[in-house]
């Protein structure tokens, strides 16, 4: 495997509180001292200020970063689409759409952010794909926190199109505290990129070079 990155790929909660002095502050650091492509996605930090929509446009113009939000972009021969995705839970847990319209409203937000990672994999012409979500699209990379939250770090929503339009590999962020690697029901890779994560596996180098 090559030790030289030629994309980065960045999981989410970009900033503390979804703050524009944070995505100020990100996005001239990322301009200066990260100059490969740079692909992300927001995470719910990044919503906490109702400011995301500013926040994506900072890190686009200021900083570079193509931020994905159910669309794609193609980069050396590599396609990535990428979506914030939802909570939900996974498998038997999943939560369905019955019952109060409260629920139904919190499970719709889950269906839609899954279509919008199947919109922006379906537009992408390129043999190798990648998923980009801040939540987890499976269970795997989620083992190992508290299984209370569980349900609040991802969504079996977001696999189906990882699945169906057979992406090389997914990257997501959000769990802290989970599991570094697992594979969709189609054996494709997914990797849990958390910050802290890779901080604890990875201590010399606290990120994941991956070859697609």
């Amino acid at each position: 495997m090559s030790q030289v990155a030629q994309v980065a790929v960045l999981c989410g909660d970009l900033t503390d509180h979804g703050g524009l002095t944070e995505a100020r502050v990100l996005a001239s650091d990322l301009r200066e001292y990260l100059r490969i492509p740079k692909v992300a996605v927001l995470g719910n930090h990044d919503f906490e200020c109702a400011q995301e929509e500013a926040v994506a446009q900072i890190l686009a113009e200021e900083g570079g970063v193509h931020v994905l939000d159910g669309d794609c972009v193609s980069i050396e021969g590599i396609g990535f689409s990428g979506a914030k995705g939802f909570c939900g839970g996974f498998g038997r847990a999943t939560l369905e759409p019955w019952g109060e319209p409260i629920l139904k409203r919190f499970v719709q937000e889950a269906v839609d952010e899954a279509r919008k990672l199947e919109n922006g994999l379906a537009k992408l012409r390129t043999d190798k794909r990648v998923a980009v979500t801040h939540y987890s699209p499976i269970h795997a990379t989620v083992e190992g926190e508290l299984p209370e939250i569980i349900p609040y770090l991802g969504s079996q929503r977001l696999v189906e199109p990882i699945n169906t339009f057979h992406a090389s590999a997914a990257v997501h962020g959000h769990a802290h505290h989970g599991s570094p690697m697992g594979r969709t029901s189609a054996g494709i890779p997914v990797y849990n990129c958390a910050f802290p994560l890779m901080r604890h596996h990875f201590p010399d180098e606290p990120f994941r070079l991956i070859e697609i």
